[in-house]
């Protein structure tokens, strides 16, 4: 097969080219290439898949249809590859539960889809992190509730079988009753509200503890400016910590809550107005590393109901790619090839994985981009509900 007049698009820049590939392995990039099975992409983006490292399944049920359901919505959206939330219903936490899992991602015709494991228990006890680890999962995933024993615990697993935590900096005394940020937003509706601190403390607490065993963490859906901040301080003194931020902490802040609108009740809590533009200056100044859809679908009956009672979440994975393209490459807050990086390079490397590049030699996993076409969103579980965005993916290959 060839694909003709692409624009190839990686993490290495732009350039005009055709592309043949061969058993799903890239062959040969030039011009004029010639074949049989010709595409023509009439200058469409020939780019790697995305790689989401931040998915939940529908009500966090974990059972074989809502893999399945997520791994077709991930490809609409352009993700080749996603990892699924540990803390599910039932938990990844045992071998039980991890095998059942892995019987839901035989057969699926989607993204690929890989598991992460639970490393506490409902009754914050370990779980059997290196059986887990050696039976399949590519990463643990920590809540900082744990305590500093457990959490010590868990870094020398992660030290020993060389594994990236991903950690979730949150206060269980702090996060308890609030269910957006504390601040203006929150008193004018009259909820309680979850202070940022919440986040940047146990962010502080986990750099010395990655500094210390010399371990690899990536801090999951990072919301406050503050904790970027340290994130980056500690990547100067050579800590090996990587943030992610959810594109809708980007581009939406605590106001979207207002109207008791149950669609931006997002875990974490948007940031307010003045931190929204701190996250985006943090973007342009690359101190995010990985970026996510946050993706967490639920019924309406667990959203249409009072703020306080719905579930977080909201939609975007259908849509991934020219949510991204739109929001993010059209404004100007990032060329295509720094998306790429944060969307697909980072986000594999994470699980030890090589993506983000278009070359000789590469297993194709790409997909044509048509940016020439645009269309109206429609969906209610989405904070974008009613925008025009742009793009189309025409192939996967």
């Amino acid at each position: 097969m060839v694909i003709q007049n692409s624009i190839i698009c990686d993490v290495n820049g732009e350039r005009e080219a055709d592309v043949r590939i061969e058993d799903g392995v890239i062959t040969e990039i030039g011009t004029n290439l010639t074949c049989k099975d010709v595409i023509d992409a009439n200058g469409a983006y020939f780019m790697p898949q995305l790689v989401d490292l931040n998915i939940r399944l529908h009500d966090s049920s974990l059972n074989s249809k809502n893999i399945k359901s997520i791994s077709e919505s991930a490809l609409k959206g352009g993700i080749g590859e996603v990892v699924l939330n540990a803390d599910s219903k039932p938990a990844i936490d045992s071998e039980t539960v991890l095998e059942f899992a892995q019987n839901g991602l035989h057969e699926l015709k989607g993204s690929y889809v890989e598991l992460m494991i639970n490393t506490l228990k409902e009754d914050s006890t370990l779980s059997n992190i290196a059986i887990l680890l050696k039976r399949g999962a590519v990463a643990p995933y920590m809540s900082t509730i744990a305590k500093n024993d457990v959490a010590i615990k868990i870094a020398e697993y992660c030290q020993m079988y060389d594994v990236t935590l991903f950690c979730k900096a949150e206060d269980n005394s702090l996060i308890s009753s609030g269910v957006m940020l504390d601040g203006d937003v929150s008193s004018k509706l009259g909820i309680a509200g979850v202070p940022d601190l919440s986040e940047v403390l146990h962010v502080s607490r986990m750099i010395e503890i990655a500094r210390h065993f010399k371990i690899k963490i990536l801090f999951k859906a990072i919301a406050s400016p503050r904790s970027i901040s340290l994130i980056t301080q500690a990547k100067k003194d050579g800590v090996d910590v990587t943030c992610e931020v959810s594109i809708h902490h980007l581009l939406n802040s605590d106001e979207a809550c207002e109207n008791f609108n149950t669609t931006a009740k997002l875990d974490p809590p948007l940031a307010s107005s003045s931190d929204l533009k701190l996250l985006q200056d943090a973007l342009k100044n690359g101190e995010i590393d990985i970026l996510t859809t946050l993706h967490q679908p639920s019924s309406p009956l667990n959203k249409e109901v009072a703020f306080y009672d719905a579930a977080y979440g909201c939609e975007a994975l259908e849509e991934a790619l020219p949510l991204y393209y739109t929001k993010l490459v059209k404004t100007g807050l990032l060329s295509m090839s720094e998306l790429i990086k944060l969307t697909t390079q980072n986000s594999a490397n994470s699980i030890k994985k090589k993506r983000g590049t278009i070359s000789v030699g590469d297993n194709a996993n790409a997909l044509l981009f048509d940016v020439k076409e645009s269309c109206i969103l429609n969906n209610k579980q989405s904070l974008y509900n009613g925008d025009l965005l742009t793009g189309s993916i025409k192939y996967f290959f």
